[in-house]
C-alpha cells in the first residue's frame, strides 16, 4: 500500500541514518581524544581501573620527587664524609711525619690545627634543605632519617607509603652538645708504647665543646713524646676506620635510593602501558571505521532522498 501519511521507506532510511550518525559521533570522539574509553559511560569497569591507576601514577611521580630529595641529602652527606676522610688521612700522615727525630713538631701542629678547622668547616657545610647529617648542635640526637621510597596498593585497595631509613647518628662527625656522639669529638681508646711495655690511652681529634669526653686532644708540642705520637696515630687510624664504615653505609643507602628511583620510573612506564591497553583507541582501526561510516552516511542520505522522492511520484496519478 502506498500512503502519503506514512512513508515507511523514508522512516527506515532515517533510522539507519541516525544509527550511522551515532556511530560517526562515537568514532570521531575516539579519533579526536585518542581514547576508546573516555568516560564511565564508555566502559565503567575499564574507566574505573584506568582512573585509579592514573591517580596512583601521580602519587608515584611524587615519590620520585621525594627520592630525588633523599638522594640529594645522602649525596651531600657522603661528599662531606669523603672530604673528611681525606683530611683525616692527611692528619694521620702529618702525625707519622712528626715521629721523625729532629722534626719541628710545632710547625706540624699548626698544620694539624688548620686541618682540624677544615674538618669542622666541612661538617658544618654539608647541609641540604636545612638538614645536616654530619654536624649536630642540638641536645637531641639526629636519630633515624626517613625518606619516602614507595607507594603501594594491595588487593583490597588499601594504600601505603613506604620509607627508606638511614641512621644519621652513624655519620655525625661533630657534636657540640654530646661529644660522645661525634666521630671526631668522641674518645678513642688505644694501647700505646710506654717504655718497654704498653699503656692504655684515650684521645680525641676535635674539641668542639660538649660533654662526656675526657680524652686528650690530639695536638703536638715541642715535648710530645714518641710514645704519645704513636698513640695519636693509632687513635686517628681508628677514627679513619669509623669514617670509612660510615661512608660505606651512606653510600649503600644512596645506591638503594638510586635503584628505587630507577624502579619507580620503570613502574610508571608499565602502568602507563597497562592503562593504555585498556582505554587507548587503535587509531588505525578508528580511521578505517570512520572512512566506512562516512561512506555509509552518504549512502544513507541518498537512500533517504530516494524514499522521500517516492511520495512525489503519487502526484502523477492525479494528472
Amino acid at each position: 500500500m502506498t500512503s502519503i501519511l506514512t512513508n515507511s521507506a523514508a522512516m527506515a532510511a532515517l533510522s539507519t541514518l541516525r544509527s550511522i550518525n551515532s556511530g560517526m559521533e562515537m568514532t570521531q570522539g575516539r579519533v579526536s581524544s585518542g581514547l576508546r574509553v573516555e568516560t564511565a559511560a564508555d566502559n565503567a569497569a575499564y574507566w574505573s581501573i584506568a582512573t585509579t591507576m592514573k591517580s596512583d601514577n601521580k602519587a608515584l611521580s611524587t615519590v620520585q620527587d621525594a627520592l630525588g630529595l633523599g638522594a640529594a641529602k645522602t649525596d651531600t652527606a657522603y661528599t662531606g664524609l669523603n672530604a673528611a676522610i681525606d683530611v683525616v688521612s692527611e692528619i694521620k700522615a702529618k702525625l707519622v711525619a712528626s715521629r721523625e727525630p729532629g722534626v719541628d713538631k710545632l710547625k706540624i701542629n699548626k698544620e694539624l690545627t688548620e686541618l682540624k678547622n677544615q674538618l669542622v668547616s666541612t661538617a658544618q657545610s654539608a647541609s641540604f634543605s636545612g638538614e645536616n647529617w654530619l654536624y649536630n648542635d642540638s641536645t637531641a640526637a639526629l636519630g633515624t632519617k626517613e625518606m619516602v621510597g614507595s607507594f603501594t596498593r594491595d588487593a583490597s585497595g588499601n594504600v601505603a607509603v613506604g620509607v627508606l631509613k638511614f641512621d644519621a647518628s652513624t655519620s655525625v662527625l661533630i657534636d657540640t652538645k654530646d661529644a660522645t656522639k661525634g666521630r671526631l669529638t668522641q674518645d678513642i681508646a688505644v694501647t700505646q708504647p710506654s717504655g718497654a711495655t704498653t699503656a692504655a690511652a684515650t684521645y680525641r681529634l676535635v674539641s668542639a665543646g660538649g660533654t662526656g669526653v675526657t680524652g686528650t686532644v690530639i695536638e703536638l708540642t715541642a715535648t710530645t713524646s714518641d710514645d704519645n705520637i704513636e698513640g695519636m696515630i693509632s687513635a686517628v687510624d681508628k677514627m679513619l676506620t669509623n669514617l670509612t664504615d660510615a661512608a660505606a653505609t651512606l653510600g649503600a643507602t644512596n645506591t638503594r635510593i638510586s635503584m628505587q628511583d630507577d624502579f619507580m620510573a620503570d613502574l610508571m612506564d608499565v602502568i602507563d602501558k597497562g592503562v593504555g591497553r585498556l582505554v587507548d583507541a587503535d587509531m588505525n582501526e578508528e580511521s578505517t571505521r570512520l572512512k566506512a561510516l562516512q561512506t555509509q552516511q552518504q549512502l544513507g542520505i541518498q537512500s533517504l532522498s530516494i524514499a522521500n522522492s517516492n511520495s512525489e511520484n503519487i502526484l502523477s496519478l492525479f494528472r
